[in-house]
């Protein structure tokens, strides 16, 4: 007779074996599976920080306060394969050779100010750097001195520029502690190409400070930039 739930031509007692047998079972496919688990999980995360999102820390002080020495930084590396930087956003790229002042440190993080077309010029009578004629106010993002409360100017240089299609003209916000394009373009006595760097040269644009957590912060493109009209 079979019993009920008792396989065609088993026994009860082949039955308890069979129900002692199976976590053992389970137990071996577990540490089977481990390995691939495992190497998908490695795998994923590659190809995330190769191709999507990446963390940066930040080695210098040239983007104070918006960003200070050692803060950590996540960068989407797709978004602009699908669109060109904009001004006013903070970006990731590799810097030209004659910005290094160590080989080693190929990658710059910089704030974009002008985009291709774009005329820029420093300053206006009231100390400001105006893009396509229309003045910027930096003092929201500019670095303040936390021991005087004195403010970086926008640019101690007069420039007059007008950016060269495919590339950027970028700044840090700590403006007097930047190897920029303001300085390059002294440096080099007014050379625009040495001065602004290529947009193929952009790696992705910072969106979020998570480090430390009481820094943290969402990047967004400051409010005075919408009101820059396009190049004529």
């Amino acid at each position: 007779m079979i019993e009920e739930g008792q396989a065609p031509g088993a026994d009860s007692g082949d039955a308890e074996d069979s129900s002692e047998q199976q976590p053992d079972q389970k137990k071996g496919s577990f540490w089977k599976e481990l390995p691939i688990l495992l190497g998908v999980a490695i795998l994923v995360a590659v190809v995330v920080r190769t191709f999507v999102i990446q963390t940066y820390y930040i080695p210098s002080g040239s983007m104070e306060t918006t960003l200070d020495l050692d803060d950590r930084v996540l960068v989407n590396k797709l978004v602009y394969d699908f669109s060109e930087p904009e001004r006013g956003e903070i970006i990731v790229f590799t810097a030209p050779e004659s910005w290094r002042s160590d080989p080693d440190e190929d990658e710059f993080i910089k704030r974009v100010i002008a985009t291709g077309g774009d005329h820029i010029v420093c300053c206006d009578d009231s100390g400001r750097i105006t893009v396509n004629g229309e003045p910027l106010d930096e003092d929201g993002y500019i670095y303040v001195n936390p021991l005087t409360g004195e403010q970086d100017v926008p640019s101690k240089d007069a420039f007059d520029v007008v950016v060269p299609e495919g590339r950027l003209w970028v700044m840090g916000d700590h403006r007097q502690a930047s190897g920029d394009s303001r300085e390059r373009y002294i440096r080099t006595g007014g050379d625009v190409e040495a001065s602004t760097i290529s947009v193929d040269a952009v790696i992705g644009k910072a969106f979020l400070l998570f480090w430390p957590f009481d820094h943290g912060n969402w990047f967004t493109i400051p409010e005075t930039f919408e009101d820059v009209p396009d190049p004529s």
